[in-house]
């Protein structure tokens, strides 16, 4: 059983006593702002099918859409890159993304992105976990015991899926450049995708991200376990979870700091009414069985800013 033991990177004491928040959604109706903004785009991070993205999204696209009477575009994403470069094109208005993706999208659009909320868990937390797995049939059952072995990466700007682990596996004396304790490293094309790969016999191992807390056996609470579960791609009995992170705050619903301060009170206001007023669309939508929403700031991610440009620096000296 995951549990939520060691310091959190990127959870400030304050976030912590914070709880979801509960309010009434918008009253219906056009508002000043669609003057400024026509269209709400919004962009949807890879790691998970088209098909499966899109469907889980309807619900919520189409209460936006009947909310604020006017239309959303989705940008389906390839990876998170895609997501990323967008925010700093100014093509994006809103997305929901992983802390690291929320720090690159920061730093590539001259900071004109602003967090609005994160999922708060069952258990009360702010947080996730990033966790390796292998197939259960592999004998393998440590870190240690991958060492020699392949790591399936999942996103370069994941957090769970690359840049947390790696941070932690130098931090434990271990280099996870290829080669030099995995056996060879590569990017599987998502969290989703890195799992399939594992399971096909690709690579050995792969990271991913789950909220730690709930049954394992269906894959916790929320997650990409979870979602593959969920979907009939997995049964977890088919994995092993051999090693987790300290907890890892969870990532933000972020809108474009340069539109109106109208919108950005409008979205927030959206999404912590969500969970209680139309429950079956926000846990789609939320990927899994989280408690609600809860307000965030910019400086709860500045940690996670700082491992970019950390990581930045090793390549550089690569």
């Amino acid at each position: 059983m995951i549990t939520r033991r060691g310091a959190t990177l990127g959870f400030g004491s304050l976030l912590l006593a914070r709880g979801a928040i509960a309010q009434e959604m918008p009253k219906q109706g056009r508002r000043d702002w669609a003057k400024d903004i026509p269209v709400m785009r919004i962009g949807l991070l890879g790691g998970e099918n088209d098909a499966d993205r899109l469907a889980r999204v309807d619900g919520y696209k189409k209460l936006m859409e009947a909310t604020f009477e006017v239309p959303v575009r989705l940008l389906v994403a390839a990876d998170y890159a895609g997501v990323i470069q967008a925010f700093a094109a100014k093509q994006l208005e809103n997305a929901y993304m992983s802390p690291a993706a929320y720090a690159s999208a920061w730093l590539e659009s001259n900071g004109d992105v602003v967090p609005l909320v994160v999922t708060q868990e069952q258990d009360g937390s702010n947080s996730y976990v990033s966790v390796m797995y292998v197939r259960a049939d592999s004998g393998i059952t440590s870190l240690a015991e991958m060492k020699g072995h392949s790591l399936a990466w999942a996103d370069p700007n994941s957090a769970s899926g690359y840049l947390i682990p790696r941070a932690e596996f130098r931090a434990q004396g271990i280099d996870p450049e290829s080669g030099k304790y995995f056996s060879r490293t590569g990017f599987a094309g998502g969290h989703e995708q890195a799992v399939v790969a594992v399971l096909n016999h690709q690579y050995e191992g792969g990271v991913t991200w789950t909220s730690g807390v709930g049954d394992p056996a269906v894959g916790y609470t929320r997650g990409n376990l979870r979602m593959m579960v969920d979907k009939k791609m997995l049964d977890m009995k088919d994995l092993r979870i051999i090693w987790k992170s300290r907890p890892i705050l969870n990532g933000p619903l972020t809108v474009r700091k340069s539109t109106p301060a109208s919108y950005h009170a409008d979205m927030l206001a959206f999404h912590l009414a969500l969970p209680t007023a139309h429950p079956d669309i926000y846990h789609t939508f939320d990927m899994g069985s989280g408690k609600g929403w809860v307000p965030v700031k910019h400086e709860d991610f500045q940690v996670f800013i700082d491992m970019l440009q950390q990581e930045a620096a090793q390549r550089r000296r690569r």
